[in-house]
Formats: structure tokens, sequence, C-alpha cells
């Protein structure tokens, strides 16, 4: 695609169309209340809920485009002044509220970005929205996939979040004697709390800016801001630390939860305590990929190395809004692209998709090796390969020249 055309979750001057995944803040660095240099494309949940990140927008540069609908963006070539025709289309993410894949076709091809992503393999939500975008593509090949690659690592197998949410609601009814503090983001995790509500027929302790997401969302009975009404609240991330919870330990015996599918902590807690054989027993069984690629089962029922006990205060529960190793994996499968690159280039856990997963694209290119001259270590002790960064979930091509040769689609050539 030529460049000065679109930006995916990139706001920096020089395109004619702005295309936003979601709103969490990573997303939106470079974006303000004075934005003014052109539309913004993004879902209607989304659209709803921007106002209150950003106030006194001018929300006439909203464009809302609706789950599974083409939409037509007439735009014009910065190199020839020609009338260039963009069709798109948005398909729920499952990530976090209002978050979304852009499909794009047109003369260049086809396209898709999809931002941060989540779909779990039985998951009704991601089922529909695979076979909205398996509709969408009919003969089209995928020729460039710009892929969420947070999880792009084989260490990276936890549960599916129904899984999750199962064990976090077994910590705390373990624990009927404690307050409950639980990490969570400014936006995203919505489903995990309204589970511990239901589970366990509790309100949840929100901050003030967080209990007004909440009812722009719709949840308006089991949130409250009111701490004598409950013993379990979800906290700002950041707030949450050691510190916080021996603190809060010196008043009254309460314990922590991170839900996250990255480690809280390098090393867990060795003392005393442990896990109730409840929240030790699931029917879920853990994939293991062995260093030759190959998946091995554990069914240990009974040994279920997804939660952690990380301090005498701190539980640490794999619960992930973005895809796993093996269902990255499974996506590119059904998806099928001619090439692809990772939209994450500054993680410690990951590594160019096609390290992993070349071998499984559409031309069925082998996978690229890592070059040992450009490796590095990051904090996470992970592999990390250099490479020129493409903007933080960007979506921000040089121009290409696009070739179709017959039924491999379509080659494209950077200038």
């Amino acid at each position: 695609m030529e460049k000065g055309l679109i930006s995916v979750d990139r706001w920096a001057e020089g395109s004619q169309a702005y295309f936003l995944t979601n709103l969490h803040t990573d997303h939106t660095q470079g974006l303000s209340s004075t934005w003014a240099m052109a539309p913004i494309f993004c879902s209607r949940v989304t659209a709803k809920l921007f106002p209150f990140k950003f106030p006194n927008f001018n929300l006439t540069l909203l464009r809302v485009l609706d789950l599974g609908s083409w939409h037509s963006l007439s735009l014009i070539s910065p190199s020839t002044g020609s009338k260039v025709t963009v069709q798109v289309m948005a398909i729920d993410a499952y990530h976090c509220p209002g978050a979304v894949m852009f499909l794009f076709r047109g003369e260049f091809g086809c396209m898709l970005n999809t931002g941060d992503f989540r779909w779990e393999k039985n998951c009704e939500r991601a089922k529909l929205a695979k076979e909205m975008l398996l509709n969408a593509l009919k003969d089209d090949a995928v020729d460039v996939l710009f892929l969420d690659n947070t999880y792009c690592n084989p260490t990276f197998q936890f549960p599916p979040r129904e899984v999750a949410v199962k064990q976090v609601a077994d910590i705390i009814s373990s624990h009927p004697d404690h307050d409950i503090v639980i990490g969570i983001d400014t936006l995203g995790k919505e489903d995990l709390l309204l589970h511990i509500s239901n589970a366990l027929n509790v309100k949840i302790w929100v901050w003030p800016e967080r209990l007004q997401t909440m009812h722009l969302l719709g949840f308006h009975d089991i949130f409250t801001t009111d701490t004598s009404l409950t013993r379990v609240q979800a906290i700002p991330r950041y707030s949450f630390s050691i510190n916080t919870l021996e603190g809060l330990n010196r008043m009254h015996p309460t314990i922590g939860i991170i839900p996250s599918g990255l480690p809280w902590v390098v090393k867990p807690f060795e003392g005393n305590g442990k896990l109730f054989d409840s929240l030790l027993t699931s029917g879920y069984n853990r994939s293991k990929v062995s260093s030759k690629g190959g998946k091995q089962n554990d069914k240990r029922n009974g040994n279920l190395e997804s939660v952690k006990r990380f301090h005498k205060y701190v539980y640490s529960v794999q619960y992930s809004d973005h895809s796993s190793y093996l269902e990255i994996e499974e996506f590119i499968k059904h998806v099928q692209p001619t090439s692809m690159k990772g939209i994450v280039s500054s993680s410690s856990c990951n590594v160019d998709p096609f390290y992993y997963f070349g071998g499984i694209c559409g031309i069925n290119q082998p996978s690229q090796k890592l070059d040992n001259e450009h490796q590095t270590f990051g904090r996470g002790g992970g592999i990390e390969k250099k490479r020129k960064r493409v903007g933080r979930l960007g979506f921000y091509l040089s121009r290409v020249t696009v070739m179709r040769r017959g039924r491999k689609g379509i080659k494209l050539d950077e200038n």
C-alpha cells in the first residue's frame, strides 16, 4: 500500500485516514483531544468510550465501522494524484471492549492488521469472528498480515480465559476472611470481574474513573466505589505492589491477584503457603511445545502450573487478553498469509513470527532463523531479534509495487 494513504494506531502526519484498533494507551500515543488532521475510523464501542479518554475531542472526526460490513474509502494517491479506493472491514478482536482488527483490500491486494487480539479455540465469540473473517476473505489471499506477536514464543502456553477466571474465583473463595485486591488496567478484564461477581455473589470495588467506564459499558449494579460494600477491590495495576499489600496486611489480612499472561516476578514464593485443592483442579490439559516444535500434553490436572504464588500475599494467574503461542499458530493456519510482520518489536518475550511460523504461510516460506549476531537477551530472558521498528502496533507501509502472479497471490516489493 502506498505511503500517505492510511495509518493504523500511528498518529504522525502524512496519512488521509487513520484507524484505531483499541483504546489502550500504547495504541493512542500521539493522539490527543486537539487532533484535527483527518478522520479516525474505529468500532462503535471505542467511539462510545472515546470522549471519556479524550475530553473535548471533535467527535465529528470519528467514523464508526460496524463489525462484518465492508466500507469504502475514496482516497487520493500522493504519487499520481489519481483516485484510490480502499475497502475496509472491522472484525471483533476480543481483546478489550471495542477492540477490532482491520481487513483492507484494494488494487494493492489484501492486508490484515490484527491489533491486539485473543481468539481462544473453543470460544463462541472467537468462532463467530473467525467465520466472519474467512467469509470476508473468500478466495482472496492475505498478502500481508500485521500480527499481534506479543506472546509469539513457545514459552507462553496459558489456559483459556474461561479457565483463568475460575482459578481467580477459587483463590478468593479459599480466603473467606481476607480482603482481595486485583490489579487491572483502565480498560479490559471486565469479563473476569463479572465472573467473580456472579460466582461469589459480591460487588466489585473500582476507582471512580473506572466506575464511569463500567457505566459507559452498561454495567450499573455490579461495581461500586464504597469499600464498605465488598471485600473485593479492583485497583489500578500501577498501584499493585508488595509494599501496598504489606501495608494493607497491617490493617487486615489481604491477598493480591495479578491476572496476566506474563509472570509477575521471576521466582515463586517458597514459603509454607499451599494452594487449596480447589484451585489446582481443572479440566484444562496444559499443552507444551518442545524445542523441536512438537506438542506434548501434560494431563496432570492436579498440578496446573498457570497459577503460582509468588509471595505470601500475591497470586499470579495467567489470564491474558492476547493470544497464546498455540492460538497464534492456529490463527496463521486459517489465514494463510503470503507475508507477515509482527506489530510488537520492543518486547523481550517474542521474536519475528516468521521464525516459528514462516513454514505455514500461504507461500510455504521457510522460517527465518535468528542470526546470532542480531540476538539480544531482554529483561525477561527471552531472545529478541533486533529489527527496524514499524511503530508501536503500527500499519504504515512504504510504497510498494504490486505484481499478480497467478495463484501465487501478490508479491510486495518495497521501494
